[in-house]
């Protein structure tokens, strides 16, 4: 059996790994301990993301044709894949992360959602947080005046309604737009 044809399983692994994926990011890892590549691995898994080690010119056959062809010029020395399906920032953001404790960690390149990014692009991604965050951060933004808005209703309600309330004064009204109320 020819060479070729041993390594086309693992081509047609690299291919089915990146096909329909969010994130790809190349990240060389030369000089990590192998205590350093179990914690990284582990937080990768835990975060959805696919990280493994092949050979450049696997990973060369497998990108040809496809969007991830950009990421073959990163392709030198020891790099490994990490790839994700959900979580477009998840891989840059763990690897930048780690990369902070581990300098033997550097990303190279990547492609997000179909964009090819140097090493300069994925540092900028990589501080974009989680989807789950920019949700909580909005949610949080969308909640914070519906609540003062709520606290002011109650206090009105505690202080017996609005016929308790004093009418605003008849310069505010004006300045806000709007016409003043007549007197009863």
């Amino acid at each position: 059996m020819a060479k070729i044809e041993l390594k086309q399983p693992i081509v047609e692994e690299i291919a089915a790994t990146v096909k329909d994926a969010a994130t790809v990011v190349i990240a060389s890892y030369s000089g990590i301990t192998v205590a350093q590549d179990t914690q990284l691995r582990k937080q990768l898994r835990e975060a959805g993301v696919t990280y493994k080690v092949y050979k450049n010119t696997l990973m060369i056959r497998a990108f040809k044709g496809t969007e991830f062809e950009g990421l073959t010029e990163s392709l030198k020395g020891t790099n490994a894949i990490a790839v994700c399906k959900d979580d477009a920032t998840a891989p840059a953001r763990i690897l930048s992360k780690f990369a902070k404790d581990c300098p033997a960690i550097q990303i190279k390149a990547g492609v997000v959602e179909g964009v090819v990014y140097d090493e300069k692009g994925m540092a900028e991604i990589a501080k974009i947080p989680s989807r789950d965050e920019l949700i909580s951060k909005f949610l949080g933004s969308i909640q914070s005046p519906i609540t003062n808005f709520a606290r002011v209703l109650n206090q009105i309600a505690e202080k017996g309604g609005a016929d308790a309330c004093e009418p605003a004064p008849k310069e505010a009204v004006e300045e806000a737009g709007a016409e003043a109320p007549a007197a009863e």
